[in-house]
């Protein structure tokens, strides 16, 4: 048998077909001869569309201008879901970590659940009598599991005789959520709870002059890693959040003074704690404290505290603002250090 591989001999084919089968179309009664016709006419078709295909499997790349359309849940699958309650993804605290203004709490950042992800940017302006700190970065969510962060801390003198003083450093994050959850285990009492690293490098100091690096302050080393475990219960009924903090370090003033001194080169654990009232869905109020290590002679180092306000119109923002004690900072500038806080957070 012939095969006949062009749409032109099909048609050919089907011609002579018809013709031949016309005689005995006579014969039919004319309802009979349309639905005859008919069937011609899809046959036609049929052979049209089968020649279509086989041009475009001829021709490479052929298929690629006009490709299947991704199915919408495909399509969604790489979209943030911001699937989280307003508020319970904490704001970004002044060492990049999702949490408080000073302490890391057991929360993910950003408002993907745990089949989708997040991620904050946030810029943090902290101002005393004598310093300014600044700190900003970024921080991503994966799966409500795992948080990565990276902030860099800038710090200022404003009065003599270190008006001219510059020191920064940078800091990379890495949280795990180990168990439980904040907002579904209403009706347990364990809290979420998470560990954390912090990678700090001080990148040294200007404006002194001879006086470059943090070790001839008397710092053991100018980097170092803070580990820390944190606990975090949200009582949804009572509107309160409660968070307490056991952090591992060696820093000096966060590690703005280098890790380690001249008084003790060990790690030593310090509490963080932290408790916020949601005046609203919008509006949450609280106070933390964060202990702090002594290593320096040069530094009498102190606790630190805060009471603050955070605002969140939705879930890409929030603002803080909080009256902040740092403490003493350096012998040099002997008096307490008060403040004012002010964070902006961006994100999803």
């Amino acid at each position: 048998m012939i095969r006949i591989d062009t749409l032109a001999g099909r048609l050919v084919m089907g011609l002579l077909l018809g013709s031949a089968a016309l005689p005995a179309m006579a014969q039919l009664s004319p309802e009979a001869q349309r639905a005859w016709a008919a069937a011609q006419e899809r046959k036609a078709e049929q052979l049209m569309r089968g020649a279509g295909q086989e041009r475009a499997a001829a021709v490479p790349g052929a298929g690629a201008r006009h490709p299947t359309p991704m199915p919408p849940e495909q399509r969604d699958r790489w979209v943030a879901d911001t699937g989280k309650l307003l508020a319970t993804a904490g704001v970004i605290q002044a060492e990049g970590a999702g949490g408080g203004g000073l302490a890391p709490w057991a929360l993910i950042t950003g408002y993907g659940t745990r089949d989708s992800y997040g991620a904050n940017a946030h810029y943090t302006t902290v101002r005393t009598q004598d310093y300014t700190l600044k700190s900003y970065g970024v921080a991503v969510g994966i799966m409500d599991r795992v948080e990565l962060s990276a902030a860099k801390q800038e710090f200022y003198g404003s009065a003599a005789p270190l008006d001219k003083l510059r020191i920064s450093q940078d800091i990379f994050g890495i949280k795990v959520k180990l168990a439980g959850d904040a907002v579904y285990d209403q009706d347990l009492w364990l809290p979420q709870i998470a560990a954390g690293v912090m990678f700090k490098r001080n990148n040294g100091i200007g404006g002194l002059g001879a006086v470059s690096n943090v070790k001839q302050l008397g710092a053991a080393s100018d980097s170092g890693v803070d580990y820390y475990l944190a606990a975090t219960k949200l009582l949804l009924q009572q509107s309160l959040l409660l968070n307490g903090t056991l952090r591992l370090t060696r820093a000096n003033q966060m590690g703005i003074l280098g890790f380690g001194g001249d008084l003790g080169n060990r790690y030593q654990a310090m509490g963080e704690f932290s408790a916020a009232y949601l005046v609203n869905r919008q509006l949450a109020i609280g106070a933390e404290y964060r202990m702090k290590p002594r290593n320096l002679s040069a530094d009498s180092e102190k606790d630190y505290y805060d009471t603050f306000i955070a605002w969140f119109p939705g879930k890409n923002l929030s603002l803080t603002l909080a009256y902040v004690s740092l403490g003493d900072i350096t012998i040099y500038n002997p008096k307490r250090q008060n403040g004012v806080y002010l964070s902006l957070q961006a994100g999803f």
